[in-house]
């Protein structure tokens, strides 16, 4: 009897994985700065910013929605209260066209999605605003290709070894590729699977971690076009 194959089930992060995501939110804080230059320097805003959004995560979640009410609220602080409304409605005009962009497809991603769909499980999943996300992977014409699609509040260990284990041969079986090694390559690991890290280049400060460089069930890819061939190996 021939070998069961040792991974079964594939799991995709969306965001700087599949499409670009991190560039635009780049450019809406770009633009963040310079509605306030008038009363803080860049890096002050950055930092100022980035708190922001960290001390707002448990009640906003991850996503542009998130985001445009930690632009407000930084801007209501840096000025004391004298925020013009004018900046304020620019604010929430940026988060709207964040939320209307167009999806751009990262190099590979069709095609990698496509290969591994004809021989394993490949899972959709994300965190964000729910509405963003089904927006997204509508427009990315990828949505038929996906055997389960999953949108999380969070990436941890337990949720990846619920969601692995709905869908396929649980977390010891599957194999998460992502961009961001604190949610997408750590806690898969934890969960018993493996971790697969693909660099996009902009990683939001909040998802920096250092790699696990030892751990056997880590490995790290220049593209997402390799993913084939690392899975051939581990299956």
């Amino acid at each position: 009897m021939p070998a069961s194959p040792r991974i079964t089930t594939i799991g995709f992060d969306a965001d700087d994985t599949l499409w670009q995501n991190e560039s635009f939110f780049r450019l809406t804080q770009d633009r963040f700065t310079a509605l306030l230059a008038d009363y803080a320097d860049p890096d002050h805003l950055h930092d100022r910013l980035l708190a922001a959004e960290r001390r707002n995560l448990g009640h906003y979640g991850f996503g542009v929605k998130g985001f445009t009410l930690s632009m407000i609220e930084t801007a209501i602080e840096v000025t004391e209260g004298r925020v013009p409304a004018a900046v304020i409605a620019d604010l929430i005009a940026a988060g709207r066209e964040m939320l209307e962009h167009p999806i751009e497809l990262l190099p590979h991603a069709r095609a990698t999605v496509q290969t591994l769909a004809e021989t394993h499980r490949v899972l959709l999943i994300t965190k964000g605003d729910l509405l963003d996300q089904e927006r997204k992977l509508a427009q990315s014409g990828l949505g038929d290709l996906f055997h389960g699609v999953e949108i999380v509040s969070n990436k941890t260990a337990p949720v990846y070894a619920t969601v692995f284990s709905r869908h396929g041969d649980g977390p010891d079986r599957a194999l998460m590729v992502g961009n961001s090694l604190k949610s997408d390559v750590i806690p898969v690991i934890e969960a018993g699977g493996f971790g697969v890290y693909v660099p996009h280049g902009l990683t939001w400060a909040l998802e920096q971690a250092d790699p696990p460089q030892d751990h056997p069930r880590f490995a790290a890819l220049d593209h997402l076009g390799l993913l084939p061939d690392l899975v051939a190996r581990l299956s």
